[in-house]
């Protein structure tokens, strides 16, 4: 019956938020409101929400999703060729489980890794 999952991640500042995720990723903002707190990002079949926490110590920050794609060599070159910064810890490389993944840290330090089946 479950279908489909939104994250919902903190974030400080939603002009930077939105930069980072349409310059950097290629998602673009979901939906017609405009909520001061609250932001909705998407690309492709996925969506991230973003709610406001300005008070945020991005040093705390333990915000987390792990996304799959199905063209992670392409995804990963069209990050670099953005100049994206990849995590230190997070390169891309095939895993023991399984996985070829990468990460990065969005400004509020969420981690993203992709993640592609091999």
């Amino acid at each position: 019956m479950l279908n489909q999952i939104h994250p919902k991640l903190p974030m400080r500042n939603k002009a930077v938020t939105r930069e980072y995720y349409t310059s950097q990723l290629g998602f673009h903002e979901f939906g017609s409101a405009d909520y001061d707190e609250y932001l909705m990002m998407e690309k492709d079949n996925i969506q991230v929400h973003f709610f406001l926490f300005q008070e945020l110590d991005p040093k705390e920050n333990y915000g987390q999703v792990y996304i799959r794609t199905d063209n992670i060599d392409e995804f990963y070159q069209s990050l670099v060729a953005k100049k994206t910064s990849i995590h230190p810890n997070g390169p891309l490389e095939t895993k023991p489980w399984g996985q070829k993944e990468f990460s990065v840290l969005d400004p509020d330090n969420n981690l993203l890794t992709f993640g592609q089946s091999m």
